[in-house]
């Protein structure tokens, strides 16, 4: 009889209990291709999101970052309405279809390449499985962000030349690279990736390192592992405000260089356009030229795609944990 209730007892920790010890030693809730797959699909999905939901305010942006027309939220407006009058509202997503080109695989291997990073340096540091200090949470972040950018590059560049030229100019993305190709170069391709590069550090680096830091102090102060949607979606949107306010101007530069094909400038390296920029627009109002459409549409993106992110993680490792506990 005793025998029995202990061999229940034990069955019963084998059955129940070892899953989700198991889920909680390992770093994603499962095996190592499993956790790379997760990760992918929750970054790509929520690199989409995010950009679907900014497109007209980042199109609005973009435009105005690569002319010397000055920035106001009147112009903004101004621009949007046109826009709408005499192209119809689709017009205020196009080069979308090119954004999702790039942003799904560049979100996917930037949240992907985030975990592994983080996974890498924990282990490095001592900290496996417990939240990364201050420095390597902020390398983990510039690390992934260098990572995406240096693999999907070409495809920032021709969502750039499609946000600014009208749809006759060029018919659709494989259109862009071979009119680029044909008529400046393969090396146009990469025009503006070192600016970009420079920017991307502090911007990834500061981005990961706010919302992981402000998702640690809320474990810490509130007791709770897991944030409510609405606060990862506020810790977003505070990561998203101090990334690109530290890395607007090169994103000004980059607009520029990767544009200059159809503008008619000739911008050959970061410092002369920063040089021009300057001269002919002034430094506040020529490198941060639609910063403060960036403060609401920044936010609102990263909020997303982090949250986004979260969600989709939390609900892949539940369906994979109940698939594994049916086998």
């Amino acid at each position: 009889m005793g025998n029995g209730v202990k061999e229940g007892r034990v069955g019963l920790k084998q059955n129940n209990v070892e899953p989700i010890v198991a889920a909680r030693l390992l770093p994603e809730g499962g095996p190592e291709k499993k956790n790379v797959l997760n990760s992918l699909m929750s970054g790509a999905l929520a690199g989409a999101v995010a950009k679907t939901a900014v497109a007209p305010l980042d199109r609005t942006k973009i435009m105005f970052q690569v002319s010397s027309k000055r920035f106001s939220a009147k112009e903004a407006y101004r621009f949007i309405y046109r826009s709408y009058l005499h192209e119809g509202i689709w017009s205020l997503w196009r080069g979308n279809s090119a954004t999702m080109v790039r942003v799904i695989p560049y979100a996917a291997i930037q949240f992907c390449a985030h975990e592994e990073y983080k996974h890498l340096l924990g282990s490095y540091y001592g900290f496996h499985g417990k939240a990364l200090p201050p420095f390597p949470r902020f390398i983990a972040g510039s690390l992934a962000g260098m990572t995406a950018t240096m693999l999907t590059y070409p495809l920032d560049m021709v969502r750039a030349r499609m946000a600014v030229t009208p749809k006759e100019m060029y018919s659709n993305i494989i259109h862009v690279f071979i009119r680029i190709s044909q008529e400046e170069g393969l090396k146009t391709l990469y025009r503006g990736f070192t600016p970009t590069i420079i920017g991307v550090i502090p911007y990834a680096g500061l981005s990961f390192f706010t919302y992981e830091s402000l998702k640690k102090l809320h474990a810490d102060h509130s007791g709770r592992l897991q944030p409510y949607p609405v606060e990862r979606l506020l810790f977003g949107a505070c990561a998203g405000l101090i990334g690109q306010s530290a890395s607007y101007p090169l994103d000004v530069v980059r607009r520029r260089m990767q544009t200059a094909g159809v503008t008619g400038h000739t911008y050959s390296s970061i410092l002369l356009t920063m040089q021009e920029i300057i001269r002919e627009e002034g430094l506040v109002r020529g490198l941060y030229k639609g910063l403060s459409m960036n403060w609401v549409k920044g936010p609102i993106a990263v909020g997303i795609s982090f949250m986004t992110f979260d969600l989709t993680q939390i609900l892949l490792r539940k369906l994979q944990h109940r698939m594994d506990v049916q086998r």
